[in-house]
C-alpha cells in the first residue's frame, strides 16, 4: 500500500491520464493560506511535529488535518490567533482563505473547514532599559 493517499482528479474520456494530488500537498496549500490571514500568530501541530521540528525537519503541513471523501475533502486547522484579533472574523478569513486557495491551486472541492482556536499570543512586554542597555 502506498504511504500516501492519493486523491485522484480530472478523469476524463479524452485525457492524457490521471492527476493524483496526495494528501500532504493539501494539507501544505491549507497551512499556507492560514498564515496569510491577518490575526494568525501560528498553526498548533502534534507532538511528532513538533519533535521533528527539534531535530530540523520542517513540518509544512503543521496543525493541518486533511479528510478524503468522494465529494471533496475536509480540512481541520488548529491555531494560535494574535491577542486582541476578533475570533470569529480572523476565523472566517481564515475558512474563506483555504477554501479559494486550495480550489485554485488543485481544483478539489472542500466540503468544510473545521477551525480549532488553541490559544492566543500575547505581545511582548517591553523590557525595562536598563535590561536593553545590557
Amino acid at each position: 500500500m502506498s504511504e500516501y493517499t492519493l486523491l485522484t482528479i480530472g478523469e476524463e474520456k479524452e485525457s492524457l491520464g490521471n492527476i493524483e494530488i496526495a494528501r500532504d500537498v493539501i494539507e501544505v496549500v491549507a497551512s499556507i493560506a492560514a498564515l496569510e490571514v491577518e490575526g494568525v500568530y501560528d498553526l498548533q501541530g502534534s507532538i511528532a511535529d513538533d519533535v521533528a521540528e527539534r531535530f530540523g525537519r520542517k513540518s509544512y503541513g503543521k496543525g493541518v488535518k486533511v479528510d478524503l471523501a468522494e465529494s471533496g475533502a475536509v480540512v481541520t486547522i488548529s491555531m494560535l490567533i494574535h491577542y486582541g484579533s476578533s475570533v470569529p472574523v480572523t476565523a472566517k478569513q481564515v475558512q474563506e482563505n483555504i477554501q479559494q486557495t486550495v480550489r485554485g491551486m488543485t481544483d478539489i472541492h472542500i466540503d468544510a473547514v473545521n477551525v480549532h482556536i488553541i490559544g492566543l499570543q500575547f505581545p511582548e512586554e517591553e523590557q525595562p532599559l536598563q535590561e536593553q542597555e545590557k
